[in-house]
């Protein structure tokens, strides 16, 4: 049975080569299209979503930052969902036993998607936890958050709002 320290370390290990092999993740280039599984057993694809504004949130379980964010997330997610945005949670851990126990206690609308490769999160060389990408209607990586703080979720609003208005 691994530890939830082991689990941690290795994640950051996965995190560390994600910085050193990947360069993908830039504004202005186009974001990686990737189809990974919901936690209603759906594929997501991203290309698919083209014509929205397209919020994706890369989270942990361990990570207390992101458990802070996602209920804000969610208020974002259903504040704009109408309007041409979506939200995906990206989840990075390789077991989704906890992100799922998560999920019970923190509930959220927005679909929540399993990296447990970490595929998505190489490709869009994630190095903080959470990480946010705001893609445009075309496809294109707008805005790239590393981290979060509280106050966070007023400039994502203001940018989905500047993303809608496109």
């Amino acid at each position: 049975m691994r530890t939830k320290r082991h689990t941690f370390l290795r994640v950051i290990a996965v995190l560390l080569a994600a910085v050193s092999f990947s360069t993908w993740a830039s504004t202005g280039s186009v974001a990686p299209d990737f189809t990974l599984k919901g936690r209603d057993g759906r594929n997501i694809k991203l290309s698919e979503l083209r014509g929205e504004v397209v919020m994706i949130n890369f989270w942990a379980s361990w990570c207390a930052p992101c458990r802070q964010e996602m209920p804000l997330l969610n208020d974002l997610y259903q504040r704009y969902r109408k309007l041409g945005f979506t939200l995906l949670g990206v989840n990075v851990e390789q077991n989704p036993r906890a992100a799922k126990r998560l999920l019970k206690d923190i509930p959220v609308d927005f679909p929540v998607l399993f990296d447990d490769r970490n595929e998505v999160s190489k490709a869009y060389d994630i190095s903080a936890m959470p990480s946010t990408v705001l893609v445009d209607r075309d496809g294109h990586i707008r805005f790239v958050h590393r981290g979060y703080k509280p106050g966070l979720e007023e400039r994502y609003q203001q940018q989905i709002r500047t993303l809608i208005r496109e």
